[in-house]
């Protein structure tokens, strides 16, 4: 924390000093107003008070200067007894405390700037820094989490919709009964954010500051030139005032400057006091011009006539005016339902105007550098001084197009994708035939963002509600492939294998390209009917994103193209396509829209540009680093899929960024079980946390039991299985950047594990079956299922387990057929010996007469040479990760035989 001032012109409610309280954690930033140093102390304990209630959280560490306003009985009494750690920076050493430091230059910037801009007096500097702090904490992203200090500190995303921009002028709409030809209105400007969805406006005509959600506002109307004393305009004398110099504020790892500038204030209360002039300004006139309203029920001064600035902005500190409390600006959202702690500033704007000049003691020769220059780093340049306000707005995806059309950003993706439907010419404006029904549209908006979480455009996205559509008048058949994420995986190994570099392209509005042979009317885009024809309808010649049968349409239009370009379909997956010239030879998959590609040949990956380009508008064109949620990383020595971007959203998204690290994803003891004794939890949150961990289990085979039996209890979870949850949370807190290993030296070999838990379930003794297979050291695929019936031994659960081990295997070497790759008599390894014999033996006798006929496919692929078993050491088998909860040494072990690697960023 750190405090500044006094500033030379007081604010409106007579302060001359800021606190700025910055959360070091998610540099959350809060502003409190004091009239005097000494209001300090009272302040800081107010607000740890409010923070550990509002937080339940408990602070630990308070950094300021050595200024008395800190360092003081009350604040060491009190720190003393809640047990909290002081830390002073050193005498003259700013650096110590930087991150203050460095936010109030911030503040100061950001406020100099919007005062300068909206043209307000100077006196509204402290509703500049509370606005200035609260679209910051809104908006700034935190580099450290790519997150704002909002959503750190919430958990959620915060919404900047209802941003106003500083100064501008707004109507504040009267709602008390006035008479029917009684004004409607009062004319006011905007200067900051209030409790609730209120606003805090300057009331021009009744002097004063008011709260209210009843306004209505004139952004486009700029404010007019500003007419006064120059004193109430001099932005640099105000914010030179202060005592916030342009310095190498520095934090650890960067470097400290030779001559370190002080910060603090050198001058006492008094010294400060006696050093003040007043002064008696006559109001020469000071007009701001009546801007044009929407109606002409708004109270207005007259026409013509010279407002003072008094009349105006009535003078703000009259000699007998006394503010009692401290104020203090908080940063929650108007419009998000939050409790504000906000106490406005006096509500009543004075009449007498005192500016008071303040004698500083900072000789000029320790400023290095430029006064007023700001500290601009190089991650900044070209970067931060770029963003503007649409820049913010564009960050957050609106929910509906009114709020869309409201930001620049929203407007040019909507009128992208727009030209895009005239482009290919997916719709004819006509009027809608008797009889024929439209469907009706949607605009859907959504940021796209690379590997790493940052957003790199805004995409809107119109599609149709194709719920209302009726099949077999308006479709008929729907169905089309995308590829499996096994086949995915399939296809990086075989990349690592080859030595290849993956590549991946993005189709442009895919939909668009298929063609619709149904007769389909659309309703007109919200926001975009046309003028004269509001009633008319658009006729599809294309597919529409929403229609049942647009993805069929796409993929046949695919299909077509790369067919009649000398490509070849997969037998088994109907995804991927490959093509062969001599000895090179290229694959391609298709999920959708999403394209990978590569080739032992750079001239065939070209050539399949050119001929994507031919007919279909690409984008996102590069090498693969982001699919189908899976963060790929491709080097020389191979290839690592992982999700730690996911990881990190899951654990702020359920608060678990700051939990204690367990060592497994499962306790040994107790079991899970049904538990009806125990309380219940809420199910949709429940709910919500295992479909979270099923999509990491994707890339995290190492949760992957744990998930699946979690799972079992959705439909009535309670105390235990939440507990149970939040130790995979725990263990995913732990290891947060761990994947798949596909090593470039590696052999193809196919080969496989199964195992099996007899009698695992404690509910209903149903056994669980598990398998994992790999292409040498490179995990493909695994599994984890509790069997359909009940086994009488372990032996039928372990052939049971074999089994549906096996049917993977067999569609791995069907698919490998297509890579032009054969396997034979491929290895499953089983740790049960009878389970073995059961399959290289067709007996029958009482303990498997009973066994269902289609468990038994296995025999027939072991006959046939597909596959052959193998007995393993039980603790060598890797598939007994996916059975049963094991204890830290054996599950490292076992995760080590999944080539698991750890990674930073």
């Amino acid at each position: 924390m750190d405090l500044f001032g006094p500033v030379n012109v007081l604010s409106i409610g007579k302060k001359a000093y800021c606190l700025v309280i910055v959360d070091d954690y998610s540099r959350y930033t809060w502003v409190y107003f004091l009239s005097h140093k000494n209001e300090t102390a009272v302040l800081v304990k107010q607000f740890i008070t409010l923070a550990e209630n509002q937080a339940s959280t408990k602070v630990k560490v308070i950094r300021s200067d050595n200024g008395t306003e800190f360092k003081n009985v009350i604040l060491d009494t009190f720190c003393v007894d809640k047990g909290i750690d002081r830390q002073f920076s050193a005498p003259r050493t700013p650096q110590q405390n930087g991150v203050a430091e460095r936010r109030n230059r911030t503040l100061i910037e950001a406020a100099r700037t919007m005062l300068a801009d909206s043209k307000l007096p100077s006196f509204f500097w402290a509703e500049a820094v509370s606005t200035a702090c609260y679209v910051q904490n809104h908006a700034l992203v935190n580099k450290r989490h790519m997150k704002t200090p909002y959503e750190i500190l919430e958990g959620r995303k915060p919404s900047v919709s209802h941003f106003r921009i500083f100064g501008c002028p707004c109507v504040l709409l009267l709602m008390d009964s006035n008479g029917k030809f009684e004004v409607k209105g009062d004319e006011c400007y905007f200067i900051g954010y209030a409790k609730g969805s209120a606003y805090r406006v300057y009331n021009k005509v009744t002097k004063k500051v008011v709260e209210s959600c009843n306004i209505e506002w004139l952004e486009e109307n700029a404010t007019d030139a500003r007419v006064g004393p120059d004193w109430l305009y001099d932005y640099s004398a105000l914010f030179k005032s202060f005592n916030i110099l342009s310095s190498d504020v520095s934090v650890a790892g960067v470097s400290i400057p030779k001559q370190p500038l002080s910060f603090e204030d050198t001058e006492d209360e008094a010294q400060m006091q006696d050093n003040v002039k007043h002064h008696t300004v006559d109001p020469p006139g000071m007009v701001f011009t009546q801007h044009p309203t929407p109606t002409p029920m708004v109270n207005q001064s007259p026409e013509g006539a010279a407002t003072s600035d008094s009349a105006l902005f009535p003078d703000p500190i009259p000699e007998d005016c006394t503010v009692t409390s401290p104020v203090v600006h908080t940063t929650t959202a108007p419009n998000e339902g939050e409790s504000s702690n906000t106490t406005t500033e006096e509500e009543t704007v004075p009449d007498l105007a005192i500016p008071t000049s303040v004698q500083r003691n900072h000789p000029i020769e320790n400023v290095i550098g430029p006064v007023n220059a700001g500290i601009l780093t190089r991650s900044q340049s070209g970067t931060i001084n770029t963003c503007l306000y649409s820049c913010y707005l564009s960050q957050i995806e609106p929910k509906t197009i009114d709020i869309a059309l409201q930001e620049p950003g929203w407007v040019d993706a909507m009128h992208e994708e727009l030209n895009q439907f005239e482009k290919l010419g997916v719709w004819k404006l006509v009027k809608l035939p008797a009889g024929k029904r439209k469907l009706g549209t949607r605009w859907v908006f959504r940021n796209k963002q690379d590997s790493a979480g940052v957003i790199v455009r805004n995409k809107a996205r119109l599609v149709v509600q194709g719920f209302r559509q009726i099949e077999g008048l308006d479709y008929d058949e729907v169905y089309a492939p995308v590829a499996r994420l096994e086949a995915i995986r399939i296809f990086l190994a075989y990349a690592s294998y080859m030595g290849f570099t993956v590549y991946q392209m993005d189709v442009k509005t895919a939909f668009l390209y298929g063609d619709v042979k149904e007769e389909i009317f659309v309703e007109q885009p919200p926001g975009f009917v046309h003028p004269d024809h509001p009633e008319y309808a658009y006729k599809l010649d294309k597919a529409l994103y929403g229609l049942h049968q647009a993805p069929r349409a796409w993929y046949a239009t695919l299909t077509e193209h790369l067919l009649a370009h000398g490509y070849t379909r997969g037998t088994i997956d109907q995804t991927l396509f490959i093509k062969r010239v001599g000895r090179d030879q290229i694959l391609v998959q298709i999920y959708v829209d999403d394209i990978i590609f590569g080739s032992t040949s750079e001239d065939l990956c070209k050539e399949f540009e050119r001929v994507m380009k031919k007919k279909f508008e690409m984008s996102a064109l590069g090498e693969m680093t982001l699919f189908l949620g899976l963060q790929v990383k491709q080097s020389s020595q191979g290839i690592l899929i992982h999700q730690g971007k996911y990881v990190d959203d899951v654990l702020a998204k359920f608060k678990f960024t700051d939990a204690k690290p367990a060592e497994t994803p499962m306790a040994e003891r107790p079991l899970l079980t049904e538990d009806e004794e125990g309380e219940s939890v809420n199910q949709r949150q429940y709910r919500s946390m295992i479909g979270s961990l099923m999509y990491l289990t994707a890339s995290r085979p190492d949760i992957m039991f744990a998930v699946c039996n979690c799972a079992r209890y959705q439909a009535n979870p309670k105390t235990s299985h939440l507990i149970a949850v939040k130790r995979i949370f725990r263990y995913l807190k732990g290891r947060p950047r761990f994947g798949l290993w596909y090593p470039r030296d590696s052999n193809f070999d196919l080969f496989a594990f199964s195992d099996s838990n007899f009698g695992g379930t404690d509910s209903d003794r149903k056994s669980t079956s598990a398998g994992c297979q790999f292409l040498g050291d490179r995990l493909i695929s695994w599994q984890c299922k509790k069997q359909q019936t009940v086994a009488i031994s372990t032996a039928e659960a372990e052939y049971v387990a074999a089994s549906a081990s096996c049917s993977q295997v067999v569609w791995m070497q069907h698919q490998l057929q297509d890579y032009g790759l054969t396997y034979l008599n491929t290895t499953i390894y089983c740790d049960n010996d009878a389970a073995i014999q059961i399959v290289r033996n067709p007996v029958f006798h009482s303990k498997t007469k009973h066994i269902d006929i289609k468990v038994h496919f296995i025999r027939d692929c072991f006959d046939r040479g597909l596959i052959t078993l193998e007995q393993i050491d039980t603790d060598a088998n890797a598939a007994d990760l996916f059975t049963k909860p094991v204890n830290s040494s054996k599950f490292r072990v076992l995760v080590d035989f999944l080539k698991m690697i750890c990674f930073t960023d």
